[in-house]
């Protein structure tokens, strides 16, 4: 129900700040000086059910509940069609980035916070400070000097855009589970490193790192709409980024509760196993 209620309150309130946009309506159809009176007014017939937002969205509701999304104006096609063409490379770069940031982050925050201890501390949160510190279209823009776009380009930049934000959490984590009175005595008692690494320091930490995968999940698809758009992957950023800058009202708003409910889902799900886990961890 939360998911839901999320998903369309998303859809009014961008339905609601694209009609208030300075310039909505201004098109280069409208603008365009050949044409004559009558194609500006038949122009401006199709956008007049869209002056009162809160009757367009009603409509647009009643239309969605019966599996019709609606006409892109932008494009003259209909928005299912649009996003179904797009959402599997979006889903791919998206899930590539995810797996390649999360293995950086997991490999170099482990071994550097258990294994290398606090004098790794400075060179990994060094290194991550200055990733962190490009922003996406600039290293988007990098790669795209360097002859990389598509689909592929976009899952490695997300790779490196989630790694420095991963990475220094993760090491964060593994250093402050470490040094917990249960592996002070297990690392006393011989246990090897490997053991008490799998044993008694992540199942300690896996709560909070299940819940950081809903953060990551928002923060990989709000960034890969920069990201597709720049290196040129025809994905549903790059239709979203499209979308906003021809102030295509149906499709930015169906496009909003499709991000809406997917990172409402993922964010749900990783605090329900993580909750869960929690409880299994104090019951225990």
């Amino acid at each position: 129900m939360k998911i839901l209620a999320t998903a369309l309150l998303g859809g009014l309130i961008t339905a609601t700040l694209v009609r208030t946009a300075p310039g909505y309506g201004s098109t280069e159809e409208r603008l365009d000086p050949r044409r004559n009176a009558e194609n500006l007014r038949r122009l401006e017939a199709a956008t007049t059910g869209e002056a009162n937002v809160i009757r367009y969205y009603a409509a647009f509701l009643v239309n969605y509940a019966r599996g019709d999304l609606g006409q892109s104006a932008l494009f003259q096609k209909p928005v299912r069609a649009l996003i179904a063409d797009r959402i599997l490379s979006t889903a791919v770069a998206v899930g590539a980035g995810l797996v390649g940031g999360w293995v950086l982050a997991l490999v170099i925050g482990v071994l550097g916070a258990f294994r290398f201890g606090s004098a790794f501390h400075w060179p990994v949160q060094g290194a991550a400070v200055l990733l962190q510190s490009i922003p996406a279209s600039v290293l988007a823009f990098l790669l795209l000097v360097f002859g990389w776009r598509g689909a592929v380009a976009c899952a490695g930049a997300l790779a490196l855009i989630l790694y420095p934000r991963l990475v220094q959490y993760v090491f964060n984590l593994v250093e402050t589970a470490a040094a917990m009175p249960h592996c002070t005595t297990a690392r006393a008692k011989g246990v090897g490193e490997l053991s008490m690494l799998l044993r008694h320091t992540l199942p300690v930490i896996l709560p909070e790192l299940i819940a950081l995968t809903g953060v990551s999940v928002s923060m990989a698809l709000s960034v890969s709409i920069p990201l597709e758009m720049i290196l040129d992957a025809p994905g549903i950023g790059q239709l979203a980024w499209q979308a906003a800058l021809g102030r295509d009202m149906t499709l930015l708003v169906n496009l909003t509760i499709l991000f809406s409910i997917v990172i409402s889902a993922a964010n749900g799900m990783a605090g329900c196993f993580s909750a869960r886990r929690s409880g299994e961890r104090m019951a225990i």
